[in-house]
């Protein structure tokens, strides 16, 4: 029989039972009796079965169990009168403490009427698989577990592959003692549960042979942002438990959820992660499961293909609204799920309301780095935030009483029983993990910086350093060396004023969109195709046409290093700028993205890898060989046909028909023509399925010929930049011109009040997306008065533009 428990497959009755309840008879109003886990099982199994949702059969030990196994054993008062006076702070004694209480609960037998449920239970669903001992997996599931305010993760045991009834006895023991672990006595402490009230049930489900396959963990929004209009998916090979304990860095999926239930394939990222090792089925033992090495070829490999993330994803919107609807109110939620190695079939093995971002007001923490300082570490972010402190290196949980209040806690990995501890650290960074593992889950929780999956933090920082730990610049965290000053500003989206001209933000960084997305603006005014080239890609595009033109080895073996696994190697161009590019249309679809072509100067594009052996030297790059001219070029035309093909996928495979494009640098009409034409040759047709194409106004020709230019394109953006420089004749990266370029000057103004003035007569918009609005206030209000359609700024200029445009 399938491992799956289905509600419309028909059962038999089972016999009457007080201490154990099989999932299909439970609800989430069942929480105080088998707690938040099993619940949450239960109501998977009975409400959303029926959709196809697979579930691992399994039934729960109540909580009646535990409190009877406590009195049954003489320990109920005992132990409660222990808890009653520990003091909390002395970590020695808690430990002791703790360890001798799960010593005696585990030691004790189940009481007869207890253990006789269970084994009836266990032999039931062994019989529905078919099998004489099934294999199990024992969780816990705590009665203040799995809820909106607290998650208790990683607080109680997990014992996987157990198999027969004697292993599974001791489990149940070893499951039930683990209510008192040092971290769960701390953080019912510290989140003002009484230790009486809480009590413990056990989980007994169907093992999944993720061993032979894969697992992962899912949460229906963006865990760094709150951003909640996607799914993220991670996953590695074997049993899950690799990526909680952070012993891997498993492989990261975003989707979108509007254009997902609009029918589209909308995968917006796929990041491989680092899959050294897994878990898998070991023989003998409670806890019967060993860790082994990746082979080499599967680590980068990734875990799942399209159609089974955009199951994955299908399923956790479904399970996300149904609670939502239960709850009366949005819940995001936090599952796991597995796919069985040997059926190929996937399961979802929990479902928990996420807490962190379920507690957090509107208000948005805005950070701007200030000073600068050598970068010593990078990893992936975990949070928003900064802080700054001396280096802890914690390698043993010898090492744990030495740590101060304020250190930065460095370790290959954290355990749960540092809890107490890490409510103390100002930051934390590990070796290890990816943004879904313990130090990654509980640095969220208390709102600290964590840098995950560093790789070398125990090595490369000591004792006593001073470092910064940033996590508020895109979802590449940084260490750096010594106090680097942060500006920190809060800002309440709903209170921002409501200027007349629609302000929108120019967006460069990918990873910074979901956070910024968040600010109540009219969308993106510029998003640079040539950010996402240089920092997710960086390798010339005519490199990967024709490698044979690249002449230096170190470049051919770092592009092929870069490209393993992509065939052809076009494609790792085509899917890391298409997912750049849907990272910004998402987030903020469904208002609009203007998405402008590569505009890389020569000099630029000769220092991405392989560039030098196609691109010219000229004198002056900045008035040379860039923007339009490049795309009908021989030149270049076959690399222009990427980016088209990147905008196409986004557009019409992930539907997110919210992009714009623009074309920059557009110096005669003619130009204009000859793009167009190339753009329809790879199937970027103007106003097909909605498709507008502005084009930048930086050169006086573009103000002389404005209306002839309205006639090609649907609208205009100035770029105050190289209109200032061509309106002057100042290059603008010229220190010893610095004092003439002012985008403020007359002419400049007058250009701008021309182009405005010109494009409204023939009916077209005109934005502006240059530096000066961003920089100059007043600017932004002389753009106001002369009816500019929009202005795009930088985000951490929107409220005082914002603020004097609405004054």
């Amino acid at each position: 029989m399938s491992a799956t428990l289905q509600a419309e497959v028909p059962r038999a009755a089972p016999p009457a039972r007080r201490y154990v309840a099989g999932f299909a008879d439970l609800t989430l109003d069942d929480l105080p009796r088998v707690g938040g886990k099993n619940a949450s099982l239960g109501e998977l199994v009975r409400s959303l079965g029926a959709q196809g949702i697979r579930v691992p059969a399994g039934f729960a030990l109540t909580a009646d169990a535990f409190r009877l196994h406590l009195q049954a054993a003489g320990l109920d008062q005992v132990i409660y009168a222990e808890l009653g006076r520990l003091d909390l702070t002395d970590i020695a004694r808690l430990a002791t403490v703790a360890r001798s209480i799960r010593e005696r609960v585990a030691a004790a037998p189940l009481p007869p009427e207890v253990a006789a449920e269970l084994a009836s239970a266990y032999a039931e669903l062994s019989r529905e698989y078919g099998e004489d001992a099934t294999d199990v997996a024992v969780r816990s599931s705590a009665t203040a577990e799995d809820l909106p305010t607290a998650s208790f993760a990683g607080q109680q045991e997990t014992y996987l592959n157990v198999r027969g009834l004697a292993a599974l006895e001791t489990a149940t023991r070893a499951c039930l003692a683990s209510l008192f672990t040092d971290r769960a006595i701390v953080y019912r402490a510290q989140r003002g549960f009484d230790h009486r009230v809480v009590a413990l049930s056990v989980g007994v489900q169907k093992m999944v042979r993720s061993d032979l396959g894969a697992a992962g963990v899912i949460f229906t929004l963006d865990t760094e942002s709150g951003f909640r209009d996607v799914v993220l998916i991670t996953g590695a090979w074997g049993l899950g438990e690799t990526i909680v304990q952070g012993r891997v860095r498993p492989d990261e999926f975003w989707v979108h959820k509007p254009t997902l239930a609009l029918g589209f394939r909308p995968i917006l990222r796929r990041e491989p992660g680092e899959k050294t090792v897994k878990l898998v089925y070991a023989e003998g033992g409670s806890k019967a499961v060993k860790e082994v090495r990746v082979p080499a070829a599967d680590r980068r490999r990734l875990v799942l293909s399209d159609d089974e993330v955009l199951q994955l994803a299908r399923w956790a919107v479904a399970i996300e609204q149904h609670y939502s609807t239960r709850a009366g109110h949005p819940v995001p939620m936090d599952l796991e799920w597995a796919r069985d190695g040997v059926s190929g079939e996937l399961f979802i093995l929990q479902a928990r309301p996420e807490t962190v971002h379920a507690q957090r007001g509107e208000r948005l923490a805005m950070y701007r780095r200030l000073g600068s300082g050598r970068v010593l570490l990078k990893g992936r972010s975990v949070g928003a935030s900064v802080a700054s402190g001396p280096v802890r290196v914690v390698r043993t949980p010898a090492d744990l009483p030495a740590f101060r209040n304020g250190e930065v806690l460095v370790a290959a990995m954290t355990d749960p029983d540092w809890e107490p501890v890490l409510k103390r650290a100002a930051a934390v960074v590990t070796d290890e993990g990816g943004r879904t593992c313990h130090a990654a889950i509980v640095s969220r929780e208390l709102g600290i910086p964590c840098v995950v999956g560093t790789g070398t933090g125990t090595q490369t920082l000591t004792d006593g350093q001073q470092v910064t730990v940033s996590c508020a610049e895109g979802e590449e965290g940084r260490v750096y060396e010594g106090v680097v000053a942060f500006e920190r500003k809060e800002l309440d989206p709903s209170a921002l004023p409501k200027p007349r001209v629609p302000l929108m933000l120019n967006v460069g960084d990918p990873d910074r969109a979901f956070h910024v997305a968040q600010l109540p603006t009219a969308g993106v005014g510029l998003a640079r195709i040539e950010f996402v080239v240089s920092s997710w890609i960086g390798i010339h595009p005519m490199a990967l046409l024709h490698p044979e033109r690249v002449t230096d080895p170190q470049a051919l073996a770092r592009i092929s290093e870069r490209t393993a696994g992509w065939s052809p190697s076009t494609e790792f161009f085509v899917d890391r700028l298409a997912s750049g590019v849907a990272q910004i249309a998402a987030a903020f679809y469904p208002r609009p993205v203007i998405v402008r072509f590569s505009d890389f100067k020569t000099n630029e594009y000769a220092g991405l890898l392989g560039g030098a052996a196609f691109e010219p030297i000229e004198a002056n790059p900045m008035i040379g060989f860039r923007g339009a001219s490049r795309y009908y070029d021989d030149r270049y035309r076959e690399a222009f046909a990427l980016e088209c093909a990147a905008i196409r996928r986004v557009r019409e495979a992930m539907g997110l028909e919210n992009i714009r494009v623009m074309i920059p640098f557009c110096r005669t009409l003619q130009e204009g023509r000859q793009v167009l034409d190339e753009m329809r040759r790879h199937g970027l047709r103007r106003g097909e399925r909605g498709l507008e194409v502005y084009v930048m106004c930086e050169i006086p020709n573009n103000v002389i010929l404005a209306e002839e230019f309205s006639d090609l394109f649907d609208g205009f953006s100035i770029g105050s930049n190289d209109l200032t420089q061509l309106a002057l004749g100042v290059d603008r990266d010229s220190e010893l011109l610095a004092h003439l370029f002012d985008e403020r000057d007359p002419g400049v103004r007058r250009l701008i009040e021309m182009v405005v003035a010109a494009a409204h007569r023939k009916g077209k918009p005109v934005g502006i997306c240059g530096q000066a609005p961003s920089d100059y206030p007043e600017f932004a209000e002389f753009l106001a008065t002369v009816g500019t359609d929009s202005i795009s700024l930088n985000p951490d200029s929107l409220v005082a533009v914002a603020t004097r445009l609405a004054r």
